[in-house]
């Protein structure tokens, strides 16, 4: 599962990524987002415009389980039903998203990113909620707007790396556009690898640019 992914946009960059299909800038440093953590959000409002909204990483942890829900593999199940509908849906920009090398410890990062280097999305679902989050020694309490993305079956350039799933890449506008808008069993069939094609591993001197 995909926990640590990068940003290299600023909130206004993203807003006109998503309403002209262009950058203007990118040269600010790279922000990786991890779990708890905040960032750029797109959603769709009811009259159709999008806008974008910082949130936190992770939904609610379930009964009898620790930690944020950052992931989704099964969308259809109990505890996610209701919360795929357009109302609910979401976009996450994304400049390069991180995987940990299946094995014994200590693990090595990789980092996955398309081959021209241009920002992409995750396919993601957001919701409100009450209560406490953010680091322990400065919580915030309140209501908070959280976010989590879809996973699916990894593409043959994430497997050799994480074997058991990779986040659910959307990588055209019209991707984009159906993700948001289209009904829920049409957007969920979105829930699927990235083409091969469509990745790169980066390397470690990239990586950490």
């Amino acid at each position: 599962m995909c926990n640590l992914y990068r940003l290299r946009l600023a909130a206004w960059e993203v807003r006109n990524l998503m309403e002209h299909r262009k950058l203007i800038g990118t040269n600010f440093p790279p922000t990786e987002v991890f779990p708890d953590g905040t960032a750029s959000v797109i959603v769709s409002l009811p009259d159709g415009n999008r806008v974008v909204r910082e949130m936190r990483w992770g939904f609610p942890e379930f009964p009898g389980e620790r930690g944020v829900r950052t992931n989704v593999r099964h969308p259809k199940s109990e505890p996610w039903r209701g919360k795929f509908e357009v109302a609910s849906r979401c976009v996450v920009p994304v400049d390069a998203f991180c995987e940990y090398q299946d094995g014994p410890s200590p693990k090595a990062k990789r980092w996955f990113a398309r081959p021209d280097g241009a920002p992409f999305f995750f396919a993601g679902t957001w919701t409100t909620w009450e209560g406490s989050r953010g680091p322990k020694k400065a919580p915030v309490v309140g209501t908070h707007e959280l976010f989590t993305i879809l996973t699916t079956a990894p593409n043959k350039i994430v497997k050799p790396v994480h074997g058991k799933a990779m986040p659910v890449v959307l990588m055209s506008p019209e991707d984009v556009e159906t993700w948001l808008t289209a009904a829920t069993n049409e957007a969920l069939n979105l829930q699927r690898p990235a083409p091969d094609d469509a990745l790169v591993i980066l390397p470690d001197e990239v990586k950490a640019a």
